[in-house]
């Protein structure tokens, strides 16, 4: 019989992360400087992996805490969509969930856990992004389109 949590599959199991589009009232979004690899230095979406004791909506509202200090509440996290092409990432097989939330008026964003800087940017005026950021911030453009 087999140990509770020691289970065994023959199939490869992809990891799953949760990404933040996190805009505020002056139509900017706001950007991480990666810290670590891959893609050291560059501008990406806040989030990170998920843990095995969180729902993805609790990643997504954990990771955009810990790495930008702005705190959203899960009802505020709207889903633009899946992403799961694979090579996304280069550290393996990754999926991603991508949300979307608006930062409190208060909100004043401070660098923490693995993101070497914080920074709003204009949506009209995004530097290179990493990973497949950019696309997901063009899908949340044309949601708010829509």
């Amino acid at each position: 019989m087999a140990q509770k949590g020691k289970y065994t599959y023959d199939y490869p199991r992809p990891m799953l992360t949760a990404d933040v589009v996190l805009t505020d009232a002056g139509d900017r979004v706001l950007l991480v400087r990666r810290g670590g690899e891959p893609y050291k230095g560059c501008w990406a979406l806040p989030g990170g992996f998920m843990e095995m004791d969180e729902t993805i909506e609790r990643c997504a509202q954990r990771e955009l805490e810990e790495e930008t200090g702005i705190s959203v509440g899960i009802g505020a996290l709207h889903l633009i969509g899946i992403y799961s092409a694979p090579g996304r990432d280069p550290r393996g097989r990754t999926v991603t969930a991508a949300y979307s939330a608006k930062a409190p008026l208060e909100a004043v964003p401070k660098a923490g856990d693995d993101a070497a800087d914080t920074r709003w940017w204009p949506l009209a005026a995004l530097p290179p992004l990493a990973f497949d950021h950019a696309d997901i911030l063009a899908a949340y453009l044309a949601q708010r389109q829509a």
